[in-house]
């Protein structure tokens, strides 16, 4: 959203207890981390799975969404002073503090522990620490650490949201292989410029925030320029599961197409700024990663 959409400040007011923890969690971001994660999974298994695989798929998901809720949680206690300042985040119940402090963060290790001891038990303990590893990565080294400290946060911290394909690709087969490490470096380098594109439009909030963003640390035209070539590097590592033969030409097409319209975007952003076109680069950096992974679906069980 990119602004505060009226109707939920009406509303925030009488949202139910249920509601604003489940809002805690982030629902559309850990959507698309367990989307990731899934495409892992499915990948990593040849053909159709059985149905034992399919039981193995639902449990390690759920296990990565509880896991991967108690991050967005815990990252709603530590920022809540921030969140209360950013439009698009003051209506979040710890900023409004509608929500203790020691409720979120019991409410966030239960999650945590519900997760970690559904991986371990259900899936495999590799998978367990390799999310549990990325919930600290998130919660602590990006959250605590990065984000207040250095402009290339996101850069460095974007490894943690990176992770759901290798989470994906070790439930199944109980270790982590080039392929896995592929489509890590695809969302990895995705990420810089999904978030850049968002940072620009919200340039005035970030700055009142006091985040070292890159648009307030270095300016619009310097993280234009970094998003135009992120997006170049990021075309690159997209042809690398055709490459490296984890997919045909279908995959490919849909690759080269899409690459081609980020690029498009950034190419756009740096040579005439609007925050209108920074705005429709966010939105289509969210088509991008999902349609290029629905492609590697699609490729894998059809050709």
């Amino acid at each position: 959203m990119s602004a505060v959409d009226p109707r939920a400040a009406v509303a925030a007011p009488s949202m139910s207890r249920f509601r604003q923890f489940y809002v805690l969690t982030k629902p559309r971001v850990v959507q698309l981390i367990v989307f990731c994660a899934l495409i892992g999974m499915v990948l990593a298994v040849p053909g159709l799975p059985s149905w034992a695989e399919l039981r193995l798929m639902v449990l390690a998901c759920l296990g990565i969404w509880l896991v991967a809720g108690a991050a967005a949680a815990f990252n709603c206690v530590v920022e809540k002073g921030i969140d209360a300042r950013m439009k698009r985040t003051a209506w979040r119940p710890t900023a409004k503090n509608e929500l203790g402090d020691g409720q979120t963060l019991t409410f966030s290790a239960l999650l945590c522990i519900g997760g970690s001891a559904l991986l371990y038990l259900s899936v495999n303990a590799l998978t367990m620490w390799l999310t549990l590893a990325t919930f600290v990565g998130y919660a602590v080294v990006y959250t605590v650490i990065l984000k207040p400290l250095t402009p290339q946060n996101i850069v460095i911290g974007g490894a943690s949201g990176a992770m759901p394909p290798v989470l994906g690709w070790a439930a199944m087969t109980g270790d982590v292989g080039p392929e896995a490490m592929i489509l890590f470096l695809i969302i990895f380098l995705w990420t810089p410029p999904h978030f850049w594109a968002l940072a620009l439009y919200r340039v005035e909030d970030y700055r009142k925030s006091g985040l070292p963003m890159l648009p307030v640390t270095h300016g619009n035209e310097f993280t234009r320029l970094q998003v135009l070539l992120y997006t170049l590097i990021l075309f690159a590592a997209c042809l690398l599961p055709f490459v490296y033969g984890m997919s045909s030409w279908l995959y490919l097409a849909a690759a080269v197409v899409l690459s081609l319209g980020f690029c498009a975007y950034g190419f756009q952003l740096w040579r005439s700024y609007s925050d209108a076109l920074a705005r429709k680069t966010f939105r289509f950096s969210l088509i991008h990663l999902s349609a290029l992974f629905a492609a590697l679906l699609l490729d894998h069980y059809l050709l």
